[in-house]
This record gives structure tokens, C-alpha cells and sequence, in this order.
């Protein structure tokens, strides 16, 4: 661990970083600023990475991660986010962050994002900053556009490109099983793909909203709705080859994450979980069954 010596081991901290789904994606527009508007339904689930900060005596970000294939300097978001603060409140110490990686990386579960809010939320604790959750959400959006909503973490509407965020209920528990191929999908060309003008798919998020207020499980699971998914399963047919095992065997409802490639299966009880989990495992390499999180995890 470079600088190990100026490290104040009895003074770090660990912040729990957890994977996000998009119970919905509707893309609204195309901005001038070369975004989308878009309206998501995201939620939390318990599939986590964790951070241990170390302060440091010297005025310097340092990173080491459990993957040996993660960039550690300023392509990192945990880095950008590390930076962002100390330049925003002036702070001349430094800081080294431990991140132990259990989130697939660029799988369309916001695992940077996720690892760069933490990055904030501890930062905000371990330097008594005192910032509130609104605070830090909008320091978050200059980092990326899904890391607003993990700092708010639970469950809740992301308007804008992402960092209008607008809190809800926890959708109904459940069982939810995730299987990313490997392969990387990028989200710019996802989005760049994307023909808006010839768009015949209806918005889900609204209804998606009035299931979760219900507390309806079958109401969540036919609001699920994704605009990017038919773009990524034309490129990608692995995608599509998941998202029609899973529902052969007996997922309740079955969207891809984000841009994707990650395919999540929602199953309300434990034994259709594990029917669903144990038919992909010899098919896919990377599948986990977790529980909705749903609450806001600060």
C-alpha cells in the first residue's frame, strides 16, 4: 500500500457501497448539453461494495482495490469523488481509500457511481464537513449522473439526466436474481444508438410509481420498462439469450439494468429464486440472488 506509514489506521472508516436496478428507464429527450432527459425508477439492492478510509498525513489520494483490472488514479470515480471534495472545502490532507470490489464492474449497476458516493458520504464524516444529503448529492452529479442518486440511496424517481432525485416507498420485498455476460457494453454508444424520433415505446415510470406506492409486487412487475434495453439486445444477443432463460424459468418479471449488459429476474418467493438462479449458473458466470434493499441505506 503506497504511503503506509503515513496512514492513521486507528482513525479509518468503512461506508457500505450498494448496487442499484432500474425498475424503469424512460428517455424523454436529447439535450443540447449532449445528454438525455430521462425519468428512472432506481432502487437499491443488497449486492455491495465496501470502502475503508484511511486518512493520511500527506496532502494525496491514493487508491488499492481487491481487482487487479480497476484504474486507480483519476479515470476512478472513488478518485474523482476524493478530489472533489478536498477542493471544494480546501482540504490539505490526505486520504487513502481501500475499495473491496463485489459489484461487477461496468455492468449497469452503477458500481463506480455507488463507490464514488460512499467516497463523499465517508469524506463528509471523516472531515467533519457537515454536509446534508442534498449537499452532497449535487457535489455527487459533477462526478456522474447516477452518483446523486446513490448517496441518496433506497428507492426514487432520478429526473433530469439523472440528479433531480425525488425519494419513494420501498418496493414490495423480493427476490432478485442478476446475470451479467461477459462482455462490456458502452453506455455512449448505447445512448447514440438510440432513435428517439421513431420512439413507439410507452413511459413506465408513473406507473411504476403507483405499483410501488401500492405496494403491488405483480404492479411492479409489468411497470418494469427499460428504452435502452431493445438497443443493447440488438447489439448484444447474449443479453437477449438471458432475459428469455430467465423468464422460461419462471421469473415474475425480467428488465435489463441500465445500459445494461447486467439482466436482473425479480421472484416474489425463495423457491422460483432458486429454480431461476440454478438455470443460469452453467450458463452464465456472474449470477447472484439478492433481496431488494428498497431503504435509504444512509
Amino acid at each position: 500500500m503506497e504511503g503506509k506509514k503515513d496512514l492513521v489506521n486507528d482513525a479509518c472508516l468503512m461506508v457500505k457501497a450498494p448496487a442499484k436496478i432500474n425498475l424503469t428507464l424512460d428517455v424523454l429527450a436529447k439535450r443540447p448539453d449532449g445528454y438525455h432527459e430521462i425519468e428512472m425508477v432506481m432502487t437499491t439492492i443488497d449486492l455491495a461494495d465496501r470502502l475503508t478510509i484511511y486518512p493520511r498525513e500527506e496532502d494525496k489520494i491514493t487508491l488499492d482495490c481487491t481487482v487487479s483490472y480497476l484504474p486507480l488514479d483519476d479515470r476512478n470515480h472513488v478518485y474523482q469523488a476524493a478530489r472533489l471534495v478536498k477542493e471544494r472545502f480546501g482540504i490539505k490532507s490526505g486520504v487513502h481509500i481501500h475499495i473491496d470490489k463485489q459489484i461487477p464492474i461496468a455492468a449497469g449497476l452503477a458500481g463506480g457511481s455507488s463507490d464514488a458516493a460512499a467516497t463523499i458520504k465517508g469524506l463528509n464524516r471523516l472531515w467533519n464537513l457537515g454536509m446534508n444529503v442534498e449537499e452532497m448529492a449535487e457535489l455527487g452529479s459533477h462526478v456522474g449522473s447516477d452518483v446523486s442518486f446513490c448517496v441518496y440511496g433506497g428507492t426514487a424517481l432520478a429526473r433530469g439526466r439523472g440528479e433531480k432525485i425525488e425519494p419513494l416507498p420501498s418496493p414490495p420485498s423480493c427476490w432478485v436474481i442478476l446475470a451479467k455476460p461477459p462482455i462490456g457494453v458502452s453506455t455512449g454508444e448505447v445512448y447514440g444508438a438510440l432513435r428517439i424520433d421513431e420512439w413507439k415505446e410507452e413511459r413506465k415510470s408513473a406507473e411504476m410509481i403507483a405499483a410501488i406506492q401500492r405496494s403491488d409486487f405483480g404492479g411492479v412487475c409489468r411497470a418494469l420498462g427499460n428504452h435502452l434495453e431493445s438497443v443493447t439486445l440488438e447489439m448484444h444477443p447474449q443479453v437477449r439469450q438471458i432475459k428469455e432463460r430467465m423468464l422460461r424459468f419462471g421469473a415474475d418479471g425480467v428488465l435489463m439494468s441500465g445500459s445494461g449488459p447486467t439482466v436482473f429476474a425479480l421472484a416474489e418467493r425463495e423457491s422460483r429464486m432458486n429454480r431461476i438462479y440454478n438455470g443460469l449458473r452453467g450458463f452464465c458466470k456472474e449470477v447472484y440472488a439478492v433481496r431488494i434493499l428498497g431503504e435509504n441505506n444512509r
